[in-house]
């Protein structure tokens, strides 16, 4: 029998040599095994290896296409193009005027040799009782504040996932997740073993529907939700969507973790944690409100959860330094993570202006496409017009120098990925983001090469 490997390598030497362009159709798995002489399922094998390795995408109906191969006339893989291209559109790291200057002010006292020796010490997961307290207000929100003895420390908020969701699912166990996720919980969802069921959604988030059904075909041991400026799309869910999703998962005794990281752009957004309270773990972060050199994850958990979650932190890893859990007391006493996200809502808001002026109206009319945003948010999501995929459209975009995320890197399902793209808004100066958008749009109207349009 043929090694499966070996085919899939020949493959994958195609499409890194440029022989396999981005976008290509590779044949039926049934043709592929006639014309290379093996068994159809050892075809599937070798479509299912290029799958994991990134380089092709299965979707239903329509076949397997080719995801990453040299940008023409670049010589370069899609990938790397991406990510050297010069406006890097895959970062969502907002940032404010006089950040530095505010974080070095704050940070000043703790260089003090008497309180830097105190604070160079190791950290434990649940801080001190000043951290915890702090944390407690920076996370409360209208209609809920945790009990700051439920809260601990992780090195940043994607620690804080790995370690809730490690709390509560053994290898091969079931999370439910919204169908286009943050791309990281994959990983994370990998690395223990999880399983990630992609649950359908419409405008307004999870379908209620979907979670039930999911759950009843065989139990979900959690589930991770965005319910604020999700990402990739920026939906946020209404109160009536919450309640209701709230309500099945106290029946059926599901955990929750809730990502905030996000939330922040948004004030008085309500938390899913009061909704079921006794459930949802509440996760968030420093990294977007000060920055991502700086930051601290947070994590609120359950009255009975401390214990469990505060060891999977520990033997994770993932606890986060002392110095930076004080740095964050700080921040957040002396006023500087209120005055950086107040400047940081201003600045998303001048983003979503741009957007609007140099590529959502210059779009309008024309059909099969939308980008979807919420004038608070530091992202968009652009479903491409007919015939663009999502993967020849950023091979373009890195040709025109500017790096796009692919529509691909979000979907749970590899056989079901849209044929979109996300825009982070907030890394270039503003000049160079409304040049951009004005180039992606022209991209868009010409059309992939080969095509009508093009």
């Amino acid at each position: 029998m043929a090694d499966f490997r070996l085919i899939a390598d020949r493959i994958a030497g195609d499409i890194a040599s440029g022989r396999l362009r981005p976008g290509q159709q590779l044949p039926p798995q049934r043709r592929f095994a006639r014309r290379h002489r093996i068994a159809p399922s050892t075809a599937g094998r070798v479509y299912g290896e290029l799958v994991r390795r990134g380089l092709v995408v299965g979707e239903v109906g329509r076949g397997t296409f080719v995801r990453a191969a040299p940008v023409v006339g670049q010589g370069r893989a899609l990938v790397e193009a991406a990510t050297s291209a010069p406006v890097n559109l895959e970062l969502t790291y907002p940032s404010a005027a006089g950040q530095p200057e505010l974080v070095a002010a704050s940070l000043g006292p703790l260089l003090r040799t008497d309180v830097l020796t105190e604070a160079m010490r190791p950290g434990a997961a649940d801080g001190t009782a000043a951290a915890r307290e702090s944390a407690a207000r920076l996370l409360a929100v209208p209609g809920w504040r945790p009990d700051p003895a439920q809260v601990l420390f992780t090195g940043n908020a994607r620690q804080a996932i790995a370690a809730a969701l490690a709390s509560l699912v053994r290898p091969g166990g079931r999370v439910g997740v919204e169908e286009l996720t943050y791309p990281l919980v994959k990983e994370i969802a990998g690395r223990l073993g999880a399983v990630l069921v992609p649950l359908a959604c419409d405008a307004g988030g999870v379908r209620p529907d979907a979670l039930e059904a999911a759950h009843r075909s065989a139990p979900l041991s959690a589930l991770y939700l965005q319910p604020t400026l999700h990402n990739p799309t920026s939906t946020t869910m209404d109160e009536r969507r919450r309640s209701e999703l709230g309500r099945l998962v106290e029946a059926s005794g599901l955990p929750v973790v809730e990502d905030r990281v996000w939330s922040f752009l948004r004030p008085g957004a309500p938390a899913f944690a009061a909704h079921a309270p006794g459930l949802t773990h509440v996760v968030d972060g420093l990294s977007k409100r000060v920055a991502p050199g700086l930051t601290v994850g947070l994590l609120a958990v359950p009255p009975d959860r401390a214990r469990a979650v505060g060891s999977a932190v520990r033997s994770g890893g993932w606890s986060a330094g002392r110095f930076a859990v004080e740095a964050a007391v700080r921040f957040e006493g002396e006023g500087v993570v209120r005055r950086l996200v107040d400047a940081k809502r201003a600045d998303a808001a001048r983003r979503q202006a741009l957007l609007a002026e140099h590529l959502t109206r210059q779009l309008a009319g024309g059909t099969g496409s939308a980008v979807r945003s919420d004038p608070a948010g530091c992202f968009a999501w652009w479903e491409l017009p007919s015939p663009w995929r999502a993967d020849t459209f950023t091979a373009a975009a890195a040709a025109h120098g500017i790096a796009v995320t692919p529509g691909t890197a979000f979907a749970v399902d590899p056989h079901r990925t849209p044929d979109a793209v996300r825009l982070g808004l907030a890394s270039p100066p503003e000049a160079e983001l409304a040049r951009a958008l004005r180039t992606l749009a022209d991209v868009a109207a010409a059309g992939p090469p080969g095509s009508a349009a093009g």
